[in-house]
């Protein structure tokens, strides 16, 4: 079932509700294409089906690594302080710059290679468009995780994505250490959507982007969904990128060490997927951070 038969009074994954409900099970599939379109072998897409994420390393490779990094220290020397889409820590460095392939061709080049958009498409069993991008920065010693979370919850809740039918790529330009903030995942988690409780306040992605407090799961389901499932942690070197499912329970700590942590960050979304109206929510959330108007890619470029 795709967005264009659903309505705003369809909703099968209630959530930000007065009080807790038990957790609902995923109707729709994890892949939806086959080993025929596109680069991913059959053992692959069972393993994406199963687990709910996987690893492929050299989806950049070492000869962009220099010049990407050079890009992202660019962008982050000459963004306007007052521009919604650079989000800082509380102390003062930058946490995430969405949108980033509008403030860099470089970058806009990535999600077009063929180790990337044709993987989406494949995953997604359609065309794909971006539903978001930023660049995540997490700096030595001073570097903050992201709460434990599904990112569907948030997309169905304030953004109004109607199906679990997007998927996230997350290049990494620097080392991945067990030790540095790297991102941990519930494998399996996918298959189960937690309701969260709580209902959202009025713009409150100008907080959540920060640290979330809305949209995440109790201590209780956290631990019995950990029990259930286990946690995986995801290391590598630059260049490997790490897919994952929308539903997929996933955090990060944060980084005490002297080693920053930055990725590519790449939601794609299946143009049969379209936002409705919030769920949850009583406006969407601005362009940059769940677009509505973006077109599908052409052979050769983005388009927005």
């Amino acid at each position: 079932m795709s967005s264009r038969h659903l309505s705003q009074s369809t909703d099968r994954y209630p959530t930000r509700l007065d009080t807790q409900i038990d957790p609902i099970a995923r109707e729709e599939p994890t892949v939806w294409g086959s080993a025929a379109n596109g680069p991913l072998a059959a053992a692959d897409l069972d393993s994406m089906a199963s687990n709910g994420y996987m690893v492929r390393r050299d989806a950049v490779e070492a000869a962009w690594l220099p010049a990407l990094t050079a890009e992202l220290d660019r962008v982050a020397a000459t963004a306007d302080p007052w521009d919604p889409r650079i989000i800082r820590e509380p102390g003062g460095s930058i946490r995430s710059v969405f949108q980033p392939h509008l403030f860099s061709d470089l970058i806009s080049e990535v999600v077009t290679l063929d180790t990337v958009l044709p993987v989406a498409r494949q995953l997604l069993g359609s065309d794909v468009y971006l539903h978001q991008a930023r660049i995540n920065m997490m700096p030595g010693f001073t570097g903050t995780g992201f709460y434990w979370h599904s990112d569907f919850e948030t997309w169905h809740a304030e953004d109004g994505m109607p199906e679990m039918r997007a998927v996230s790529c997350s290049i990494a330009l620097t080392q991945n250490f067990p030790y540095n903030g790297s991102l941990m995942v519930m494998p399996g988690s996918h298959r189960v959507f937690y309701p969260c409780v709580g209902a959202t306040p009025r713009d409150n992605h100008a907080s959540s982007l920060v640290k979330q407090e809305i949209g995440v799961p109790s201590h209780a389901t956290l631990t019995a969904a950990a029990d259930r499932h286990g946690i995986d942690q995801v290391t590598g070197p630059a260049g490997t990128a790490l897919w994952f499912d929308c539903n997929i329970m996933h955090g990060s700590g944060s980084n005490i060490t002297p080693y920053p942590r930055s990725n590519i960050f790449l939601v794609f979304n299946s143009v049969e997927n379209r936002l409705l109206a919030p769920y949850r929510a009583e406006t969407p959330r601005p362009e940059y951070l769940a677009a509505r108007t973006s077109q599908p890619f052409s052979a050769t470029a983005l388009t927005t």
